[in-house]
Parts: structure tokens; sequence; C-alpha cells
């Protein structure tokens, strides 16, 4: 199938953000556009219709952990993987703007489309949420909200439209219910939102930013950003999270877990963090 031509939008508001990312990270690319299909490119609505394109992505990702791990992984743990790709950067849609310039994009499935191999993203932006007193609420599309309180609210319910039927299509191929894949987009998001705010030197406003956004107790999120304190021998501490959901990483390397994961003592941590 030949690649849609994109059509260029105007920049929005929530471009800087964006431009922004793609300095410290450049792996991660947002381009604002319509979405694009064909030549590796698919929509996230596509994700959430399953079918042909739901299965081809999860081939993808099948063939991708043969290709790292030299073993095949089980069907469940390839979807798990699958998802995380889509889900991280996507997040990042939501909460870079809101943690750069405390706006925040409404855009569904329909809006947002994918390149898996290389990363890329796309974005049709025509609405967005914001203060009352900044300089874009007079613009079309702009949502004034009353503080900040509402606007963190906005951004749990805008990733939760956007990401909700992807992950719909996503949990019967997990075998994991609804609970555990709200946990799973907390994870993602927190994650996402803490490693970009290492690259921009502004790592701990944005542990505070996730906690504050994912509190714990703001359904459909499963968990909070839950992040804590660990005491050094030389007197300082390390930051760690307990992770709500499983990535399924030690089904692949059943010697290795994640630091934030829940089978990892708090020593091994220390270790790790501080090595």
């Amino acid at each position: 199938m030949p690649a849609s031509v994109p059509a260029l939008a105007p920049a929005s508001p929530l471009a800087p953000a964006y431009r922004r990312a793609a300095e410290v990270m450049p792996e991660l690319r947002i381009a604002e556009q319509t979405p694009r299909e064909g030549a590796g490119w698919l929509r996230a609505s596509d994700l959430a219709a399953g079918g042909e394109a739901l299965a081809a992505f999860l081939a993808a990702e099948e063939r991708q952990i043969v290709a790292d791990y030299a073993r095949p992984a089980r069907p469940d743990v390839v979807a798990s993987f699958a998802l995380h790709r889509y889900a991280w950067p996507a997040g990042l849609l939501f909460t870079l703007p809101y943690f750069l310039l405390r706006r925040v994009p409404w855009l569904s499935p329909d809006d947002v489309s994918f390149h898996r191999a290389e990363g890329r993203l796309t974005a049709r932006i025509t609405a967005f949420s914001c203060l009352p007193d900044d300089p874009a609420a007079g613009l079309p599309g702009a949502r004034a909200v009353r503080g900040e309180a509402a606007l963190r609210a906005e951004v749990r319910r805008a990733a939760a439209e956007h990401l909700g039927p992807v992950m719909a299509a996503f949990g019967p191929r997990m075998r994991r219910g609804p609970r555990a894949l709200w946990g799973a987009a907390t994870d993602e998001l927190t994650e996402g939102l803490w490693y970009l705010g290492q690259l921009l030197g502004e790592e701990e406003r944005a542990r505070a930013e996730a906690g504050l956004l994912l509190p714990g107790g703001t359904g459909p999120y499963a968990g909070g950003a839950a992040f804590r304190e660990l005491p050094v021998p030389d007197g300082r501490t390390v930051t760690t999270r307990d992770r709500a959901s499983c990535c399924l990483y030690y089904t692949l390397r059943p010697q290795d877990t994640c630091v934030t994961c829940p089978r990892t003592c708090d020593a091994e941590r220390v270790a790790r963090l501080t090595a």
C-alpha cells in the first residue's frame, strides 16, 4: 500500500514541547500532521480496532523479541511488549506539554499515527486544555480550566480517552483485566515523564508532577506514581518506585528484573542504582 501524503498542520501551541523533547531525545519525533498510513505507519485507531493491523503489530514485536533475546516469548509477553512500545511514547503526547507548557492536547486514537520501526508519532491537534491566564487561552480550540488541579484532571482524562480503546484491544492478548491494564497505563505515564524529566535536567520536578498527576485513587488508573526514597551507605538517598503492573521481562531473562519491579528487593535496587 503506498504511503499517504501527510498534510502539514500549522504549529499548535503545544509544538514547543514536542520540539524540546526531540532535542533531548532525538529518537522521539512527534510531528503535527494528519495521520499517516502505509510504509510502516498505522493509526492508533487501527490498533484499537484489532484485526489485521493489531495482528501485524504483534507479529513484528514477536520477530523483534526473537532478534533481541534469541528465544520466542509467550503470546501474552509479546502483547505486553507491543503495548509498551506504543503506550510509552503516546503517553508523552499528553504529559510533556502539560509538564513544559501547562497545556493538554485532546487526541482521539484516530488523531494519532505511529511508525513502529522508527518510533515516530504524528498528532492532529484541534483542541487543548490550558489555564485561564495562559496566552493561548483565547486561541481556537482552547479549553480554559480552573486551576492546576483541574488541569491535572484533564491530563488524566485526555490520556485515558486515548489509551483506553487501545488497551481494550490488547487486553485479551495480554490475558489481563481492566485493573492490570490501567496499572500499565499508570506506569507508562509515570515512567515516561520521569525519564524525560531526567533528560531535561528536571528530574526532581518531573517526579513531583507525576506524583500530583497520579497520586493513587484517580480512576480508571490503578495505583499511583508512588515514588519513594531508599537510603544508601554514604548517607544519600536514591529514588525508586514499585510498578503497578508487570512488564513480564523476567520471562525472557529470569536472572534479571527491572529496578522498579516489585520482585526486586530494596538492597538490590540500592546496589544497582549506585553502581
